[in-house]
């Protein structure tokens, strides 16, 4: 097994992909220090096609750190937000590491793949953060961490296709079983140990996009093989490669928060609509805890979805501005992340408004370069899928 490719490309990391993206016309852009695709035909092509068939996504710059040791969950229960040590080998579980005020360093999707082993992924930008906090939180516990992304890549089959493209994949094997029973069987975040063509893979049934979808986890070096096997299967059902914009007006859609936009260091989880991961129930002591039970400011803005009219997006940063008693516009919150719907067509957003404005129905403006554009304050997610499996709530 090799590390993936380090070597600088137009200022970044490139992925062990990143020879077939450019094949593939694809347009890169810099996210957390790596060169990653943004588009290969086009935004709303690649959404679109992830809504009625399948998109398949390099996620290779996301962190994976690894604990193992006979008191791993015990670990991870006192540096995370949830009760780890719960989980069933090959069950996976949304969860978050807070700093001691109770803000979100990270949010996280972590899988137990062994009775002392358990796989965290980090957010590619905060890998190296994580890594360092689980190190130093883990100390006094019978534990190792190991930072592993190096070795780790990342494909991601995404959309109501995904099954069928893999099951239509030749090479993959699981050992005492059928492939194809195992696959078909597996549950929303629960996971798969399997191989590809003799090398192993991970295969999970978790992702980032509202749909249906397999999040798949192997060697660098075997990656290319993999993902030239899954276009040639998918071709025929509708799969195409599709890169980080259409990623995240997926995201968007379905209501999923991202790092750095509805999630930080300043928010507390409760403000986020995330409450519920955090388990004040369980009965140890963890870090954040005493904030998480004090829970944020009353007056604290909380995560709201918006949507509007016409064809203006209200982008991250733009105000958003309720009318005051005196006629005068009141600014009470801020988009963190907004688009035009590419599957309901009208412009929706995430903002942070104050609490008194966060009731759905409620009538707010965005003040979208100058122009006070209506928006109404809408129960999130603005998508969903039309079935009744579970979405990223861990």
């Amino acid at each position: 097994m090799t590390s993936q490719d380090d070597r600088p490309h137009d200022g970044g990391r490139t992925s062990p992909l990143h020879d077939a993206h450019a094949a593939a016309g694809a347009s890169f852009t810099d996210f957390a220090g790596w060169q990653m695709p943004v588009r290969y035909s086009s935004d709303l092509a690649e959404h679109h096609a992830v809504r009625t068939a399948a998109g398949l996504f390099d996620l290779s710059h996301m962190g994976e750190i690894v604990l193992i040791g006979p008191e791993a969950g015990d670990a991870l229960d006192y540096a995370l937000a949830g009760k780890l040590s719960a989980l069933a080998i090959d069950q996976a579980k949304y969860s978050l590491l807070l700093s001691r005020a109770g803000g979100i360093v990270d949010d996280l999707v972590v899988y137990r793949t062994g009775d002392d082993r358990f796989m965290v992924v980090a957010n590619a930008g905060n890998r190296d953060v994580v890594a360092e906090e689980l190190r130093e939180r883990t100390a006094p516990f019978d534990v190792e961490v190991y930072d592993e992304s190096d070795d780790i890549a990342l494909i991601a089959v995404q959309g109501p296709a995904s099954l069928s493209i893999l099951l239509a994949t030749e090479g993959f094997t699981v050992e005492g079983g059928d492939i194809a029973e195992r696959l078909t069987a597996l549950k929303y975040y629960w996971s798969v140990p399997a191989e590809f063509e003799g090398h192993q893979v991970l295969i999970a049934r978790t992702g980032y996009t509202g749909e249906d979808g397999f999040e798949l986890y192997l060697a660098p070096d075997e990656t290319r093989t993999l993902w030239d096997a899954l276009l040639e299967a998918g071709t025929e059902q509708g799969l195409v490669p599709a890169g980080l914009a259409s990623r995240d007006t997926l995201r968007l859609e379905a209501g999923m928060p991202l790092y750095g936009h509805e999630l930080g260091l300043d928010t507390m989880p409760a403000s986020a609509g995330l409450g519920r991961v955090v388990n004040l129930a369980k009965d140890t002591d963890f870090i954040g805890r005493a904030a998480s039970e004090d829970g944020p400011h009353p007056d604290a803005r909380v995560l709201v979805g918006l949507t509007g009219q016409g064809k203006r997006a209200a982008r991250a940063g733009y105000p958003v501005v309720a009318a005051a008693a005196d006629g005068a516009d009141e600014e009470v919150g801020v988009v963190t992340s907004g688009a035009l719907s590419p599957t309901i067509g009208v412009p929706i957003a995430m903002a942070y408004v104050a609490p008194r404005f966060a009731r759905p129905g409620t009538e707010l403006h965005v003040d979208v370069r100058g122009t006070r554009l209506p928006f109404t304050v809408t129960a999130l997610p603005f998508y969903r899928r039309k079935t009744d499996s579970p979405r990223k709530d861990g």
